[in-house]
């Protein structure tokens, strides 16, 4: 039988897989459209959780140089009220050390063998050939052969189709995404503000969400519940004029909140949030499979880079399991998937109503006093 596994997608998933099938002697290709593995930023602070991440990595044999990334002191949180009233200030630990993704992805990246991903392989059609296999075709003119595909390819999986008709729905909130360096020389009151970790500054249908990164880098998610069209009228290729419209947004919030808007160092990022169903699941289509958000996309809920890894894990200690029945892995990984991923579904629809419901930010203040968590 012919074990290689091709996987599409470098992220986490994608990555942790190809990691735990090396571990187990597995050989495995993952074929990334992105040309180089700098060939952008891999975005900001992930918190790394005992149920699912942690373990995931503990089955690719990284722990240790996961711990060496974590950034301490990060897992602190604080509220705040729109005129700048810190409402909320903790700063203990809650067993989710906080790492760059970025420094995630390369530790993964580094224990894989040379050559394991193809860089630069843009995924441009999928087609079933019958047995189990699958032809991947790139935008290069090239094909592949996969004996047993895996998408691991994100919100708008190549892969997906194969297995289920559903797409992505917008959820009808966007993130706009900036960036503050070294803002505790440059910006000392905002640097205040969103203090050594986390800030929360929320009401009904919007917020503004920092985390201080390495150093004195602010990373901040401006979150609004409008409908895409709304975003469409504003020019983000005129960087500074779309500040100042989305921060008309926060008018007589404190200037310590506005200005993680106004005075972005780098081009404000338009990212609309989408979801599949709740309940999304497939039924068993022989040599091919899903995990991360290819197949569970969900509304942001700090679980998203932790359960991409799980899947990884989970389905490489599968197919280690049971190396001659590559079906019978790709069952047990896909039953207990479907209600895992669900769960976390639902869990993401509850905190984005305690973020930006009606209630906001009183439930999240009575959220954290009751001592539940938000990532």
């Amino acid at each position: 039988m012919d074990r290689h596994i091709t996987i599409i997608g470098a992220g986490l998933g994608g990555l942790t897989l190809a990691r735990v099938l090396h571990v187990h002697g597995i050989p495995a290709t993952v074929y990334e459209a992105e040309p180089a593995p700098t060939a952008r930023a891999q975005g900001g602070m992930l918190d790394i959780h005992e149920d699912n991440g942690q373990p995931a990595l503990a089955a690719a044999g990284l722990t240790e140089e996961f711990r060496g990334l974590v950034l301490e002191g990060r897992e602190a949180t604080r509220v705040l009220a729109p005129d700048g009233t810190v409402l909320f200030d903790d700063d203990s630990t809650r067993g989710r050390p906080e790492v760059l993704r970025g420094e995630l992805r390369r530790i993964l990246l580094d224990s894989l063998p040379a050559g394991t991903v193809r860089w630069g392989h843009k995924v441009t059609g999928v087609r079933a050939l019958g047995e189990g296999r699958h032809e991947v075709t790139f935008a290069d003119g090239t094909a592949i052969t996969a004996s047993l595909l895996v998408g691991a390819d994100g919100a708008w999986s190549r892969v997906r189709p194969l297995l289920s008709g559903a797409t992505p729905e917008y959820t009808g909130k966007s993130y706009v995404e900036t960036y503050l360096y070294d803002a505790d020389t440059r910006h000392p009151a905002v640097a205040k503000a969103v203090g050594g970790g986390s800030l929360f500054a929320l009401a009904p249908g919007k917020g503004i969400q920092a985390h201080r990164e390495s150093g004195g880098t602010l990373h901040t998610y401006v979150a609004l519940s409008r409908p895409q069209d709304w975003f469409a009228d504003i020019d983000f290729t005129d960087s500074a004029t779309a500040a100042q419209r989305i921060a008309r947004e926060f008018d007589g919030w404190a200037p310590e909140l506005t200005a993680l808007i106004t005075e972005s160092d780098t081009p404000l990022v338009l990212r609309p949030l989408y979801a599949l169903p709740v309940e999304h699941r497939w039924d068993r289509v022989p040599g091919v499979t899903l995990l991360g958000d290819a197949a569970h996309l969900s509304a942001p809920n700090g679980e998203g880079a932790n359960l991409a890894m799980y899947d990884g894990a989970e389905l490489g200690k599968a197919l280690a399991a049971h190396p001659d029945d590559p079906e019978a892995a790709l069952t047990a990984y896909e039953q207990p998937l479907f209600p895992r991923s669900a769960a976390a579904a639902i869990d993401g629809a509850d905190l984005n109503e305690v973020l930006f419901g009606d209630n906001a930010p009183q439930s999240l203040l009575d959220m954290f006093t009751g001592g539940e968590s938000t990532r």
